[in-house]
């Protein structure tokens, strides 16, 4: 690592030490010709996989596109700004995981539909609904038995309406 100060090439590591959560690296450093010292900090880059679409057409993959789905999903129901952003994170994640250039648009769906599960399963039939493109009320209660059969999820308020 360059000097930023006199830009010499050699600096050493005096201290390294774990941050947010882990997912950083903090160290602190020594430059071995003009003795200031600075920091660093080192993340993992992980790209974000391209989305293949239904259509074939490939897209950057959009944050802010995923967000709005669940919102909407999500609208009026009582879950908190912050189970969602960990539900984005959390989906984020394994995209990134699975170690693809690109994935199926249909992959992202996939765990947009367990996320909302485990976060509340009104919103969970709501998106399914869409996202299956329902046809009649028998496919709404098969995927209301399923979920049934499934059992008890994230969801703590014990099936009250709200």
């Amino acid at each position: 690592m360059y000097c930023p100060f006199c830009g010499a090439e050699d600096t050493k590591v005096i201290d390294s030490r774990l941050v947010a959560d882990g997912g950083q690296v903090r160290r602190r450093r020594e430059c071995l010709s003009c003795k200031e010292r600075f920091t660093t900090f080192e993340v993992a880059e992980l790209l974000m996989p391209r989305i293949i679409k239904n259509d074939g057409t490939r897209e950057p993959f959009d944050e802010s596109k995923l967000r709005s789905g669940l919102q909407r999903a999500l609208e009026k129901r009582p879950v908190g700004v912050e189970q969602i952003e960990a539900a984005i994170a959390q989906i984020k994640h394994g995209l990134q995981t699975t170690g693809e250039r690109e994935v199926p648009s249909r992959l992202v769906g996939e765990k947009v539909m367990e996320a909302l599960r485990d976060l509340d399963q009104v919103a969970y039939v709501r998106f399914a609904s869409v996202y299956r493109s329902f046809q009649d009320i028998s496919e709404f209660r098969a995927e209301l038995d399923r979920l049934e059969l499934a059992g008890p999820t994230g969801d703590k308020r014990g099936g009250e309406a709200s």
